[in-house]
C-alpha cells in the first residue's frame, strides 16, 4: 500500500469503514473542546468562549479537509500535446500549512515540486492541490514529503519527481525548546532525480532561488 493510499487493501478499507462508523458527532466534538477549556481553568460559559467549541470544530474541519479527498484523483486530467517538451516542470515556493500529529500545532512552510514528464503533463495548480490534500491532515514533515512524491510518481508515471519542503514547526518554535528561527528541510526524489546528480542539483538550485 502506497503512503497516500489510505485503504487500497480489503483489510484497510474495512478498518477505515469501522473508523468512520465510530466517528463522534459534531456535538460530541464540541463537548470535547468544552472539556478542554474547563481543564485549562476557563469557564466555557464566559461571554468570549460561548461559541468557541463550535468555532474550533469548524476550524478543524478546514485544517483536516484532506481526509475527505483522494490526492491521486486530482492528477487524472493530463495533457499530451506538449510539442516535444521533455525538460523539468517545477512549481516553486508553494505555501504549505499542516498540523503536527504529535502536538496538533501548525507546521508552516514552503514546498517546491518538480517532475520530468514522460509524454504528458498536468495543470500546475494540481501539484499545489496534491500538496494541500496531504498537508490538510495530521502529519509529520517526512511523511508528507514522501506522500507527495509517491502520489505524483504513481499517478503521472513521469521519469522522475522531486519534492523539497522547508517548514517551521510550532511544536519547536512556540513550546519545548523555543527555537523560533529553526526550520526543517526534507526532500524526496524518484527516478531521474534520484539517479542524475546534475538534474537533482539543478532542482535544488532552483529551490534555493524560490
Amino acid at each position: 500500500m502506497t503512503p497516500y493510499d489510505n485503504g487500497s487493501s480489503k483489510a484497510a478499507k474495512a478498518a477505515n469503514e469501522r473508523q468512520i462508523a465510530a466517528r463522534p458527532t459534531r456535538d460530541e466534538a464540541e463537548a470535547a473542546v468544552e472539556t478542554l477549556l474547563r481543564w485549562m481553568g476557563e469557564s466555557p460559559t464566559r461571554e468570549g468562549l460561548i461559541d468557541t467549541p463550535a468555532r474550533v470544530v469548524r476550524a478543524w474541519e478546514e485544517f483536516c479537509s484532506g481526509y475527505g479527498e483522494d490526492p491521486a484523483a486530482l492528477l487524472n486530467s493530463t495533457f499530451e500535446e506538449v510539442e516535444g517538451y521533455d525538460d523539468m516542470v517545477m512549481l516553486r515556493s508553494i505555501r504549505m500549512e499542516s498540523h503536527c500529529e504529535h502536538h496538533l500545532v501548525p507546521i508552516l512552510g514552503t514546498a517546491h515540486i518538480a517532475y520530468l514528464p514522460d509524454r504528458r503533463v498536468v495543470g500546475i495548480s494540481k501539484l499545489a492541490r496534491v500538496l494541500d490534500s496531504f498537508a490538510h491532515r495530521l502529519q509529520t514533515q517526512e511523511t508528507l514529503t514522501a506522500q507527495v512524491a509517491d502520489c505524483i510518481q504513481t499517478a503521472l508515471q513521469p521519469r522522475g519527481v522531486a519534492v523539497l519542503i522547508d517548514a517551521q514547526h510550532q511544536c519547536m518554535t512556540t513550546r519545548g525548546v523555543h527555537k523560533p528561527d529553526v526550520s526543517m528541510v526534507t526532500t524526496s526524489f524518484t527516478g531521474a532525480f534520484q539517479d542524475d546528480r546534475d538534474l537533482r542539483d539543478r532542482f535544488l538550485g532552483e529551490a534555493r532561488r524560490g
